[in-house]
């Protein structure tokens, strides 16, 4: 079982590197499954906007609430993140790994993504997930011993998956 996790300062910063993470196994034969971040919020979009793209096929989807041009503070729309879940685990059958964008307030109190996280280390599936300082304290606790913090790259990142994992030994 290989759960590992990365931290980057920045908002979205650590969703990227893991969409580049997702499309370069994808590129290379290697079926991942889970949520990556579609893009940060660009120009004239409030910088909570965060939309989710389903891998590897799914759809995308926006899991903030919109409060107004003139809110300061980011609102989860927990019924998108349940859709998300939805749209994963419809996807799930065949995975060589699972990628969670970040594993957030609703993991930290074992809701969210944290069956499925779960399910995949039963089924020995590698897991990647980001993590943020405000939950990491959470996620140390949910993942026991199996949690390795990885260098937050590419390259790093697909190397840690070729580790012990003979679907994945193509990957340079």
């Amino acid at each position: 079982m290989k759960l590992g996790y990365l931290m980057m300062e920045g908002r979205g910063a650590a969703g990227l590197i893991l969409g580049g993470v997702a499309d370069r196994l994808r590129n290379d034969g290697i079926r991942p499954s889970g949520v990556v971040q579609a893009a940060p919020a660009g120009p004239g979009q409030h910088p909570c906007e965060t939309a989710l793209r389903v891998l590897p096929d799914g759809p995308l989807l926006v899991i903030n609430q919109n409060l107004g041009p003139g809110s300061r503070g980011c609102r989860l729309d927990a019924g998108a993140l349940e859709l998300a879940i939805a749209e994963v685990s419809a996807r799930f059958a065949g995975a060589d790994v699972l990628i969670i964008n970040k594993f957030g307030k609703q993991e930290a109190t074992g809701r969210g993504f944290c069956s499925l996280i779960a399910e995949a280390l039963d089924r020995d599936i590698p897991v990647v997930v980001g993590v943020n300082g405000l939950n990491l304290r959470a996620f140390l606790a949910f993942a026991g011993d199996l949690a390795e913090q990885l260098v937050p790259e590419e390259s790093g990142i697909i190397r840690w998956l070729r580790e012990d994992r003979m679907a994945l030994v193509s990957l340079d």
